[in-house]
């Protein structure tokens, strides 16, 4: 049942701005939201469900000062979900903090704001319009498989026949 549950994971120490997007996901999509305060206490979740998205902030130490921050959890993250997508939602409007988090694996990095929710659902539909293509994909390839196996027992019958013949049950 879990297989067709998807999974949006949210990681922020605020729990206003966590319930601020919680609810604001929650009014638009249907997946299933998960929230978490820190990367420690997300991981085990990351590797058991996979979620396919993840809104990441890049601060974590509000409540616990020895907590990964976003670009170090990020790298976790890819390293046991490397499908899940990662949406960097943070405070810090700092350059080299978001090409940190892209060149880790981040596929948006938006600076909260007054236009960051319109950002972030800009993002999750592009998200949902690649994770769309992919499985089109994925079934394409399951298609070519099962078609390459038909054509090539059909060829090989058909060279068998040519050879040897109709097999003996076919006479009458």
């Amino acid at each position: 049942m879990l297989e067709n549950v998807r999974f949006i994971f949210i990681i922020d120490d605020d729990p206003v701005q966590t319930e601020m997007i919680k609810d604001y996901l929650g009014e638009k999509y249907i997946f299933e939201l998960k929230t978490f305060e820190n990367g420690e206490d997300a991981m085990p979740a990351i590797e058991t469900l996979k979620p396919e998205i993840i809104i990441l902030d890049y601060h974590l130490s509000a409540h616990n000062p020895a907590a990964k921050n976003g670009v170090e959890l990020l790298k976790d993250i890819k390293l046991k979900s490397p499908a899940s997508k990662v949406v960097m939602f943070s405070g810090q409007d700092n350059i080299n903090i978001a090409l940190d988090s892209m060149r880790n694996g981040a596929h948006d990095y938006i600076i909260k704001g007054e236009t960051a929710f319109n950002k972030m659902e800009n993002t999750i539909n592009r998200l949902g319009e690649m994770h769309k293509l992919e499985a089109i994909t994925i079934s394409q390839k399951r298609t070519i498989v099962m078609l390459t196996i038909v054509i090539s027992i059909s060829l090989a019958l058909g060279i068998l026949y040519f050879f040897f013949g109709a097999p003996a049950f076919f006479h009458s």
